[in-house]
């Protein structure tokens, strides 16, 4: 095994794991409901087990996005895409649903009984099982009005892999659409335009997990596997974004701040950065209102390969509830027993 060290705490293993052994095309996504917000980095193994990594792009056509990766790959390899967005139900409320396995309720979703679903209420009386997305723009919204309309409390509201644990706070839980850390119309977005329609499509051979089955059984040959991300997650993977260091992602200054620390881990990574993507990283990504994006699309294909690489747990989950609702984030480590 092969160690280096970074920085003052952080000892890194360069090898690759052979439960990921297939996998040679990894992109990571950062999703948003505006079109021109959604950004992802790619990277392909090359024939000397080095990653090439090339500019972050601007996701085109989603109907046609995992199609575009299999060009992009041009391999028979395994392709990991990861995707910033919640891929999963909370325990209580499918609970409540009647909802027992999230991947067969997820081509209904929107149909049916379930034709509201992705239509965030737009008033209090508006929330119910089937329409649980509030609000659907700023105004008078409060927690509890979610919390009245599914009679669960706002705890419940939360998927175990949301919860604040001693790295980092919580995610903002799937339902509450409010507010600059919301991330529910990006899932709204992303289940309804990318991940159902394609998973009708065979041609795609589309895995997600882990609802689809461990990644030992999934990230096979000719098979794309869709996870679930956390960038807040791996900033403190890659030991970045600290709060001493007091600089901050949506500043042009704070992302050259950590360009010298991204060349570092390309190093220990094994990853052969494009010469446009170089440039990139030490201006910051530009001062424009997509250079957070990009920024955030890169730092995800980081945290990935940096599981690849055998770093951290990719996080398989270990109870029915976790690998069949709730879902979990790649990279994150198990924090214990279901709520």
């Amino acid at each position: 095994m092969v160690t280096q060290e970074i920085g003052s705490s952080f000892e890194i293993c360069c090898d690759f794991p052979m439960t990921f052994s297939s996998i040679d095309f990894v992109c990571h996504s950062d999703w948003s409901v505006n079109p021109r917000k959604r950004w992802f980095a790619t990277a392909k193994l090359q024939d000397n087990y080095r990653w090439r990594v090339s500019p972050p792009k601007q996701v085109s056509d989603p109907a046609t996005f995992f199609s575009d990766l299999q060009s992009l790959s041009s391999s028979a390899g395994c392709i990991l895409a990861g995707f910033d967005f919640p891929i999963g139900l909370p325990a209580q409320y499918a609970y409540a649903a009647g909802i027992k396995d999230f991947l067969a309720t997820l081509p209904y979703l929107g149909h049916g009984k379930w034709h509201q679903f992705y239509q965030p209420a737009e008033t209090p009386d508006q929330i119910s099982i089937y329409r649980p997305f509030y609000p659907r723009r700023p105004g008078n919204a409060k927690r509890l009005h979610l919390e009245q309309g599914l009679n669960l409390s706002f705890n419940h509201i939360y998927r175990l892999c949301e919860l604040a644990h001693n790295n980092r706070r919580a995610a903002c839980p799937l339902f509450w659409t409010l507010g600059g850390q919301q991330v529910g119309k990006a899932a709204i977005h992303g289940w309804k335009e990318l991940l159902a329609p394609s998973l009708s499509r065979p041609d795609l051979h589309l895995k997600i997990w882990p609802f689809s089955g461990h990644l030992a059984e999934i990230c096979l040959p000719g098979n794309i596997v869709a996870v679930e991300t956390y960038p807040a997650e791996y900033y403190v993977h890659l030991d970045i974004l600290r709060p001493v260091d007091r600089t901050s992602k949506r500043s042009l200054s704070g992302r050259k701040y950590y360009a010298m620390q991204l060349f570092s881990w390309a190093d220990l990574l094994r990853m052969d950065l494009d010469n446009t993507l170089h440039a990139s990283i030490l201006d910051g990504f530009g001062d424009h209102l997509n250079g957070e994006d990009q920024f955030d699309a890169l730092i995800g294909l980081y945290g990935m390969i940096n599981v690849l690489a055998g770093n951290h747990p990719a996080g398989e989950p270990l109870t029915p509830q976790a690998s069949k609702v709730e879902g979990w984030i790649f990279g994150q480590e198990q924090l214990g027993s279901d709520i």
